[in-house]
């Protein structure tokens, strides 16, 4: 199980001979500008919800690989509209079995709209079960006491947590999220894009450290075997 970060909320796992490429916000991210976008193949791409900055490369990627669609049963209509594979539309506690393993969708603390202002649904988040391991991306969301669930229904290895504040949970809700996820690996996202959500990595390590936890912030570009 191999995890590539693009930036943001950008993550391409793969795992059980698939490649799942989470949240493609990469073209108009500056920080992401060595990311050669037409390089990355996926066989799935997972919606949390359907903001621009989670959304953004989704229709271009899934054009050209032909990738299918994961996600909020209206994110992915918005999609299918636009003739991209979108089959596999769920909703909150659904459950999917794929070649790979299975994706749960579970509840994130956030609003959801498409780019062009129309309902995206609620926003969500994904728990991955494949190669005997368990990954959590919560998405964009707040801390919530759902989590405290997840980590009771789940064995939870690595937890993909927002960590940069403002419009999500920052690092010390994360750390709280961790503890009820019962959860020692956390690999931040959705820090530094913005001004808003700029991080101080030396503080959020520190804090990690302090509360027990292994907080990983990747560069962009960076692959670690999980």
């Amino acid at each position: 199980m191999k995890l590539t970060y693009y930036g943001h909320s950008c993550f391409l796992l793969e795992t059980g001979g698939s490649r799942l490429l989470f949240d493609p916000f990469i073209r108009p991210n500056p920080l992401a500008k060595d990311v050669d976008v037409d390089a990355i193949e996926a066989d799935y791409i997972l919606l949390s919800h359907g903001h621009a900055d989670h959304v953004a490369d989704a229709e271009e990627i899934g054009r050209r690989t032909g990738a299918g669609l994961i996600g909020m049963f209206e994110v992915l209509s918005w999609f299918e509209a636009k003739g991209l594979k979108a089959e596999l539309k769920m909703n909150l506690g659904g459950k999917v079995k794929l070649p790979f393993g299975t994706v749960k969708m579970v509840p994130a603390a956030h609003s959801s709209s498409m780019p062009d202002g129309s309902y995206g649904g609620v926003a969500g988040g994904f728990v991955i079960e494949s190669e005997g391991k368990t990954l959590y991306f919560a998405g964009d969301t707040a801390l919530s006491y759902d989590m405290k669930l997840i980590g009771e229904l789940h064995d939870v290895d690595v937890a993909l947590l927002p960590v940069g504040d403002h419009f999500t949970m920052g690092v010390a809700d994360a750390l709280v999220a961790a503890d009820w996820l019962n959860c020692f690996r956390i690999i931040g996202m959705h820090y530094d894009t913005f001004p808003a959500i700029d991080l101080d990595d030396a503080k959020a390590m520190d804090q990690a450290m302090h509360a027990g936890k292994e907080l990983v912030l990747l560069k962009i570009g960076q692959t670690i075997n999980l």
